[in-house]
């Protein structure tokens, strides 16, 4: 058994996860972008280390450095300068997770076609968690549903109601194809699965799609073919998003949040679960906020 650099790790990473993808449909790309993301962070990291120390710096393609030089004083050091940097602890944390990635159970066999000794890769502690969602107050709505009424029907008005009507993630609405919208008995239905949870709970969204957003929709359609869609648009409603107020790189995912907060506080849990594809603990913590009821005064008594 020999011991590989982390660069060949990577290309046997990348190859790999494109045959399992075939055989069982995860990594998704998603995971594997990421993994990518985690391993040139952490190699530019390595390069400043090299620096401080007085050699070249080296390119992230070039062989090295040796897979054995993962170890937990390494991996804690990591962690300890990009808190330093003044990363976020859940930044940093999810920075580790990525690069774990190269480590993961199913990949090791095909390291070991190569005849690779791969060490596991060491413990860091848990991923701290998002903060709880919190609805924006109802001056910030009022904007969100003024700058949404005013959209005209175009790709923008489009990515911007799958959102904010269907809770749907940018890269569900990037796949939506015509057959995703099924008539039946009169009726028109978002029917799709959500990419990220089809491989946990696979629960299928079906939904009903208002007739004043389907004529909308009908006027942009070409044919049979949806609106061709690029992440400009998406930037496009990141930068209105934080134009009123909202933080973040994905302000656009906040029109998703207050989706599936508004059904579920009109109409309950297993609705906000059905239209968002999630499961009740996630949207409990992440989409909705049950601490800010906002039915009107009532008794119990009287629903006796």
């Amino acid at each position: 058994m020999t011991t590989p650099t982390m660069n060949k790790m990577l290309k046997t990473y990348l190859e790999s996860a494109s045959v399992e993808r075939l055989k069982c449909g995860r990594p998704n790309e998603g995971t594997v972008k990421n993994t990518l993301v985690g391993y040139r962070r952490f190699m530019r990291w390595m390069n400043d280390r090299r620096e401080r120390c007085g050699h070249e710096r080296m390119a992230l393609d070039e062989d090295f450095p040796l897979v054995s030089i993962i170890k937990p004083p390494l991996i804690h050091k990591y962690l300890s300068d990009m808190l330093k940097d003044g990363m976020r602890p859940i930044t940093a944390i999810s920075s580790l997770y990525q690069l774990r990635q190269l480590f993961a159970k199913w990949v090791l066999p095909y390291y070991e076609d190569h005849g690779w000794k791969v060490p596991p890769f060491p413990s860091f502690g848990h991923r701290p968690k998002a903060p709880r969602y919190h609805r924006p107050d109802a001056t910030t709505l009022t904007k969100v549903k003024e700058r949404y009424v005013a959209l005209r029907p175009g790709e923008l008005w489009f990515v911007a109601t799958m959102m904010l009507e269907f809770a749907m993630r940018n890269g569900d609405i990037m796949r939506l194809r015509r057959d995703n919208f099924v008539e039946r008995d009169g009726r028109v239905f978002l029917n799709y699965t959500p990419h990220k949870t089809e491989h946990s709970s696979g629960r299928v969204v079906k939904w009903p799609v208002h007739p004043s957003i389907w004529a909308q929709m009908h006027t942009i359609f070409n044919g049979d073919d949806l609106p061709e869609l690029d992440e400009a648009v998406f930037d496009e409603l990141n930068a209105a998003m934080r134009g009123m107020g909202f933080t973040g790189t994905k302000g656009a995912y906040e029109l998703r949040k207050i989706c599936v907060d508004h059904v579920y506080q009109k109409f309950g849990a297993e609705m906000a679960v059905s239209i968002s594809g999630d499961d009740i603990r996630t949207i409990m913590h992440y989409y909705a906020d049950p601490a800010q009821p906002n039915i009107d005064n009532g008794r119990v008594t009287d629903l006796l």
